[in-house]
């Protein structure tokens, strides 16, 4: 009974999202599932599967390796590309190699919403409106932990996260000897660790994220442009990119940002993606030339952002591990 229970206001909370965006003027839309090229991103695994052709013979059949997407992003820019306004779509995800705790599972569920005319701060708002929309109130309780949703949600730089948890300035810290240095000095735990992201992130996740506010949503924005290959650079500081995430009661529920529309700089960004990964030992993709051709005729800014609705889900209806929220999770599916 609680499964069917927690399905009719899974319901609810899909069709309020609906109705929220298509008042709104965004008209949903449906990319595919499986894809040639999937995102870049080197610290995303994606699935992998074989297209067989039929042939009149069976030596003449062949196959083609496509990939379940990590996000539909790349295809919905390419809609974005070819005049498409104010779109959003909820789709099934995949990411293999995610599994284990509370907030993973290799198949979920992601809304990404792209707005015209916009840059990432409009797409904060939008945050704030959707979610007070689907809860009808000004606060939640999350594992006896009350959350104020009072707008405006705070906000706050990368950079102002490090110096105020750790003393550290990311504008005095750009190569990966001063980084490690200096964290070094402070006695921050960074070992094992091989270049300037490495110590970003080990630093980030082990001594800001877990003293981020439980108590407030909060939109953590302005990352490092290394980490952020689709995003729009600052322009009053280039090291940086529209960028933030989303938390609320700590967890990370959203990833968004200022689109980069421009297909030179972006081609660049996606070569340097290939020699990361390639430095990782994962698959190295070709580059979708059909994104890049489709951004250059975006001739307005844009934004997007991709949310985790079981996460966000698990927040609403307070239970600890999205698994709870999802009907068949891979470890009960698979006994792990």
């Amino acid at each position: 009974m609680e499964k069917i229970f927690l399905s009719k206001k899974i319901s609810q909370f899909h069709k309020k999202i609906r109705t929220f965006l298509t008042n709104k003027k965004f008209l949903e839309v449906s990319t595919p599932i499986m894809v040639p090229i999937p995102g870049m991103e080197p610290h995303l695994t994606p699935f992998e599967t074989k297209l067989s052709l039929p042939g009149i013979f069976e030596s003449h059949q062949r196959t083609i390796t496509l990939y379940l997407h990590t996000s539909p992003e790349l295809q919905m820019k390419k809609l974005l590309g070819e005049g498409f306004g104010n779109i959003f779509q909820i789709t099934k995800t995949f990411r293999n190699m995610e599994l284990g705790g509370n907030l993973h599972n290799p198949e979920f569920t992601m809304i990404e919403w792209y707005r015209k005319n916009a840059n990432y701060f409009d797409i904060m708002k939008d945050c704030e409106n959707l979610i007070t929309h689907l809860t009808g109130k000004e606060s939640l309780t999350y594992q006896k932990q009350k959350i104020s949703l009072k707008k405006p949600w705070p906000r706050i730089s990368v950079n102002e996260l490090f110096v105020r948890n750790c003393g550290i300035d990311l504008n005095e810290n750009k190569t990966f000897a001063t980084f490690k240095k200096t964290a070094t000095q402070k006695n921050l735990d960074i070992n094992h660790c091989r270049d300037w992201d490495e110590i970003f992130f080990k630093i980030f996740l082990n001594y800001i994220e877990p003293n981020l506010p439980k108590d407030r949503p909060i939109f953590v924005y302005d990352y490092p442009a290394s980490q952020a290959a689709l995003a729009k650079i600052l322009k009053k500081n280039p090291f940086f990119a529209e960028r933030f995430e989303l938390y609320i009661g700590g967890i990370e529920i959203a990833n968004a940002f200022s689109e980069l529309l421009d297909a030179k700089e972006q081609r660049k960004r996606l070569i340097y993606e290939q020699k990361v990964r390639k430095k990782l030992k994962k698959t190295v993709f070709d580059i979708d030339e059909e994104f890049l051709a489709r951004l250059e005729s975006i001739s307005r800014p844009c934004a997007g952002i991709a949310l985790g609705l079981d996460r966000l889900f698990m927040l609403l209806l307070d239970k600890k591990s999205i698994e709870e929220v999802i009907l068949f999770p891979v470890t009960q599916m698979l006994n792990l």
